[in-house]
């Protein structure tokens, strides 16, 4: 005689989804954690509300399986795996890789960070990132989101939207923003095709952006050269904005050489 019981087997068979579903659910959060920004275990743990043993069980088992990566200061960022994947949808590994050699050149020419981006929603994912010569070490990671309109790579992206898409992208953000003045100043970088980013993002830290255009004229993505304010005042936004740009047409016809992304 079969002394089973199928309500008990039932209800342990939901148990087991229950909490499947619910290791599926942190685990992601903290993928989005790491994603915005957060690069240690104390970090991601207050992002995701996980205990500290859970956040490092989860972290870990990323790790293991190429979803996170962790640097040699122990810091995490996004791994490999998930830059495959993403490039596999949208091109972003091969844009980088294409688009490598000019961010060398322009990195070993003014000494600063670099970064490559390219609009992820209303973000900006950082594809590519060539670290700066003057022992300044950025938090920007490949593979990092930000709101679009907190970066000067961001905002770079943005200089063909429309202004109301500017307002619907700022109140998303929700950081305290004088709007009027914010539009002021994209309105002006409009009109001179580059951005600059005057510690709007990270206190401390400026940088000097321009949109890499298809033939078409549509974005692709853009570049920006960042620094600590000391290395990277007003007069030498100015100068190397030229530069910046150039580089961002130099990446463009790369990119149109390499299949013409549009």
């Amino acid at each position: 005689m079969n002394t089973s019981n199928p309500i008990s087997a039932g209800a342990s068979a939901h148990g087991i989804q229950t909490q499947g579903t619910q290791t599926l659910e942190r685990g992601l959060a903290v993928l989005e954690a790491v994603g915005a920004g957060c690069v240690t275990l104390a970090e991601i743990g207050i992002a995701t509300g996980c205990t500290r043993s859970t956040t490092q069980r989860l972290t870990s088992a990323l790790v293991r399986h190429g979803w996170v990566a962790q640097a040699q200061d122990g810091t995490y960022l996004l791994g490999e795996r998930l830059m495959r994947l993403a490039g596999r949808s949208d091109g972003v590994v091969g844009l980088a890789a294409i688009a490598r050699p000019v961010l060398e050149r322009l990195g070993l020419e003014t000494q600063d960070t670099i970064h490559l981006g390219v609009r992820s929603g209303s973000n900006v994912l950082y594809a590519d990132k060539v670290p700066g010569r003057r022992g300044l070490e950025m938090r920007s990671r490949t593979g990092q989101l930000m709101p679009l309109v907190l970066t000067g790579v961001g905002r770079a992206l943005l200089l063909d939207a429309s202004e109301n898409e500017w307002r619907d992208l700022l109140s998303a953000a929700k950081r305290p923003v004088d709007v009027s003045a914010w539009i002021t100043r994209m309105q002006t970088y409009r009109a001179s095709g580059v951005v600059f980013d005057l510690e709007d993002n990270e206190q401390g830290i400026n940088c000097v952006a321009a949109p890499v255009r298809a033939a078409s004229g549509a974005i692709l993505c853009a570049i920006s050269v960042a620094s600590a304010t000391p290395y990277l005042p007003m007069a030498r936004l100015q100068e190397l904005a030229p530069m910046v740009a150039a580089a961002a047409a130099d990446v463009g016809r790369l990119l149109n050489r390499n299949g013409g992304q549009e």
